[in-house]
């Protein structure tokens, strides 16, 4: 049976292995779902440089999933997403255009929780091309490396204080974790800022399941 491809362009297994728990809830609509390490990536990508270089490995790895249904690209910042739509006729969705597409519907504007201060231009960039800007709130960075997502402590408090920045001062009506692999976070984040909390990689992961379903996708040819 084919298979829902999502991908980690990082090499961390840890970041793959929340992914994986954050989409199990979607395992119910029948389409088998299946989360790839990319091992040629860094560790975390905080920077366009690293994005960029994880670009031509991952459409390797895609194109080695002979029973692939279709992808969906799991980075904040969705390194590679167009160049996987010309490479394949199958269905492919990146987390991040997939999470401010369900923000816009969960809320008028929405505040973003980055990760690093670094991260911020890249995440603007990608709403400029999408023409949100107007709906942005803000985008607030934690001052975490990937690596320090280990200390959950730290990660949560840190998430809860932005969060409520992000509501009070710049008047979110929605949020989104601007990072994959932290959906364990949500249920707490939502009832401690009152506000609805998209995870990014469920959020593309229910869009692509969709679309599978529908036989829609960017193109209609077999090549």
């Amino acid at each position: 049976m084919s298979a829902l491809i999502i991908i980690n362009p990082n090499s961390s297994q840890t970041v793959t292995d929340g992914i994986d728990a954050a989409v199990a809830p979607l395992r119910s609509f029948g389409t088998p779902i299946r989360c790839l390490t990319l091992a040629e990536g860094p560790p975390g990508i905080e920077s366009q440089k690293q994005a960029d270089l994880t670009v031509a490995p991952m459409l390797k790895l895609a194109a080695e999933q002979a029973d692939a249904a279709g992808y969906v690209i799991a980075c904040f910042g969705d390194p590679g997403l167009h160049a996987l739509r010309d490479q394949t006729h199958l269905p492919v969705v990146g987390i991040q255009e997939a999470a401010v597409m369900t923000a816009l519907t969960l809320g008028q504007r929405f505040g973003v929780i980055a990760i690093m201060p670094g991260s911020i231009p890249r995440h603007l960039r990608a709403f400029g091309a999408m023409s949100v800007l107007d709906r942005l709130a803000g985008d607030r960075a934690l001052g975490l490396g990937v690596a320090d997502l280990a200390d959950p402590d730290r990660s949560l408090a840190a998430m809860i204080a932005t969060g409520k920045r992000l509501r009070d001062e710049d008047g979110a009506h929605v949020l989104i974790m601007g990072c994959a692999g932290m959906a364990h976070y949500r249920p707490t984040l939502e009832t401690e800022t009152g506000l609805p909390v998209v995870e990014p990689c469920q959020a593309a992961t229910a869009m692509v399941l969709g679309h599978i379903a529908l036989g829609q996708s960017h193109r209609r040819d077999q090549n």
